[in-house]
């Protein structure tokens, strides 16, 4: 690693390559440890060059946006932790993909615009919200593949060829691909009529959701015939919590960290709300989380009610 460093230091500023930097900093949980290299590139030639080091240098490494999806384990990660937000289209906020498209009277995007991430990051796992995803406003993909000998290649998928499905896609589980840009299909349509869309499902947002603390949105992934929430809740779990980790008494759907939580009592609390919906309905509830680092095998957690 510290051969890797070296040359990383090479080519970028101090500032954008940092050691055991806290990835508590990086999330929207607010929680986890330290990832062993923190990279932050600003270009297409610096995302090309820091994925082709540390893949020539057999180093692991994830690329993030806003970490809005993300629990980092509080023992950290050793590897590098590749951050694009801002660099480019796929490293905007959706919030501000949204504000732009409203802006040049374009409509299709609104349903994003509270989704708490980057569009990279939204495409890859098909995003969505009050009945829009991506896969319905994408048309191609545009990505790098980064091959084992350290080689990246520019590639572009069709919509199609993203095999996208719900809250998930083609690159889903496959860090070989890192998402550049998105080509997206909008309508024209007033932007007053567009802002006061958006405007009301932000209302809506506010009213269900517990924006004031910080959490990675939806939890798990909405069961087939169901919804997580009810599920959640109708298995006692509203408001149950493990240390600062709790599920939010607003919305059963969402954990959240109520100031202090450490990754190990989110994933504790996870585990614990799966458990007792299955004990509850039978329903076998799947993350929307992707976990990072290594999180020990523990007993039943023991919650707070």
């Amino acid at each position: 690693m510290k051969e890797l460093i070296a040359s990383l230091r090479a080519f970028f500023p101090a500032e954008d390559v940092l050691e055991n930097e806290s990835m508590a900093l990086h999330t929207t949980f607010r929680a986890g440890g330290t990832a062993r290299v923190f990279v932050r590139p600003h270009s297409m030639e610096d995302l090309k060059q820091v994925l082709s080091l540390t893949v020539r240098h057999d180093a692991p490494y994830t690329v993030i946006g806003n970490g809005s999806n993300l629990l980092v384990s509080d023992d950290g990660y050793e590897g590098v932790v590749v951050c694009v937000r801002g660099m480019g289209i796929a490293g905007m906020m959706n919030s501000e993909i949204a504000s732009r498209m409203r802006d040049a009277g374009l409509s299709g995007f609104e349903f994003a615009a509270g989704i708490p991430g980057t569009l990279g990051g939204a495409v890859i796992m098909n995003a969505g919200a009050y009945g829009g995803e991506m896969k319905d406003i994408v048309t191609r993909v545009d990505a790098l593949h980064v091959l084992t000998d350290g080689t990246v290649e520019e590639v572009s998928f069709s919509a199609e060829e993203m095999q996208f499905a719900y809250r998930t896609s083609r690159l889903k589980n496959d860090s070989s691909y890192v998402v550049t840009a998105a080509h997206l299909a909008l309508t024209p349509d007033d932007p007053e009529t567009i802002a006061k869309r958006m405007k009301e499902l932000a209302e809506k947002r506010k009213e269900k959701q517990p924006l004031e603390f910080a959490s990675a949105g939806s939890t798990f992934k909405r069961p087939e015939g169901h919804f997580a929430g009810a599920l959640i809740e109708a298995a006692g779990c509203k408001g149950l919590s493990v240390g600062d980790a709790q599920v939010s008494e607003k919305h059963a759907g969402f954990l959240i960290n109520r100031g202090n939580a450490s990754a190990l009592q989110i994933h504790q609390l996870m585990r614990e709300v799966m458990r007792r919906v299955y004990e509850n309905s039978g329903v076998t509830l799947e993350p929307e989380i992707v976990l990072l680092g290594s999180f020990p095998g523990q007993k039943e957690a023991l919650c707070d009610s």
